[in-house]
């Protein structure tokens, strides 16, 4: 396991430059999912109960994580939400805006464009493309679907390195292939396919299918 670093100030310097472990990555990842969450329904404080009893995470290992990087609570108030999800989002270096593109203008797509599971967390949809004559030019989430061939101008334009591929299983790897040779560095994969990206390219695959089986198993045992 790595260090989780040296403590921050009350403005958040002096963040480690070494990498978090996976385990510490991804608790602090759903801490900061439930505090954007929080933040939206208007709380302005949360306990490490409270953090535990929506992230199934031991509220000793939570103060444990967070106190790796500095005092941010305080005993009988809580964590004030605002500043645990700008000191989070700064150990996770997603502090600041990060584009994105999106590819495939369908249902999914749209609907993608549409919500705010990306700009809650600094993520901005600043592209749309297609490769179908019928929803180039037309708007989604407010963006006009651009051509597929415009990717890799637009990749260096808007500074893209994340891209969301929500397309039909035939065509996933081809556009992942187009993705790879534009510059994209991460792919959120929401087709079934099994995509072969060179190693300093990450895939994650979003499955609704396997989240259900992995509680199904935890609810049948």
């Amino acid at each position: 396991m790595t260090s989780l670093g040296s403590p921050v100030d009350s403005n958040g310097q002096g963040l480690t430059a070494e990498r978090l472990s996976l385990g510490v990555a991804a608790r602090l990842s759903r801490y900061l999912q439930v505090l954007t969450q929080a933040k939206k329904m208007g709380k302005e404080t949360i306990s490490s109960q409270e953090l535990s009893d929506y992230t199934h995470v031991n509220s000793t290992q939570i103060r444990r994580d967070l106190s790796g990087f500095g005092k941010f609570g305080k005993r009988g108030v809580g964590y004030n939400v605002d500043s645990l999800v700008s000191q989070i989002r700064k150990i996770l270096r997603t502090a600041g805006q990060h584009n994105i593109a999106l590819i495939g203008a369908g249902n999914l797509g749209t609907a993608i464009a549409s919500s705010d599971i990306f700009a809650d967390h600094g993520f901005q949809i600043v592209s749309v493309f297609d490769s179908s004559s019928k929803k180039i030019g037309s708007e989604v989430g407010g963006i006009a679907v651009r051509d597929i061939s415009e990717l890799k101008q637009a990749v260096e334009d808007e500074e893209i390195v994340v891209a969301v591929l929500a397309v039909p299983v035939a065509a996933a790897q081809a556009l992942a292939d187009q993705l790879v040779d534009a510059g994209v560095k991460i792919i959120f994969n929401y087709s079934e396919a099994l995509l072969q990206v060179p190693p300093e390219v990450t895939v994650h695959t979003s499955s609704p299918a396997v989240d259900l089986l992995y509680a199904l198993y935890f609810y049948l045992t």
